[in-house]
């Protein structure tokens, strides 16, 4: 039984939320600056975040997933 999405280029979680230091370069797959990730939000560019406390944001995981599977 295989595990959609998984892969070691990827050590994602399968479901769940990310911080933004585990999407971005050098720890994430995506080699952009946080000013250009911030920018494509705002521009719907790249998946909106989700408020977890006051100081928290993250992204769905399944967001991201699709965010990358749609660029290749």
């Amino acid at each position: 039984m295989s595990i959609p999405h998984q892969n070691t280029n990827n050590p994602w979680p399968v479901t769940g939320f990310l911080r933004l230091s585990s999407i971005l370069a050098p720890n994430g797959p995506l080699p952009i600056s946080r000013s250009t990730w911030w920018a494509g939000v705002a521009s719907g560019r790249y998946p909106k975040p989700a408020k977890l406390g006051p100081r928290i944001t993250a992204w769905r995981v399944h967001d991201l997933r699709a965010l990358i599977d749609n660029a290749r």
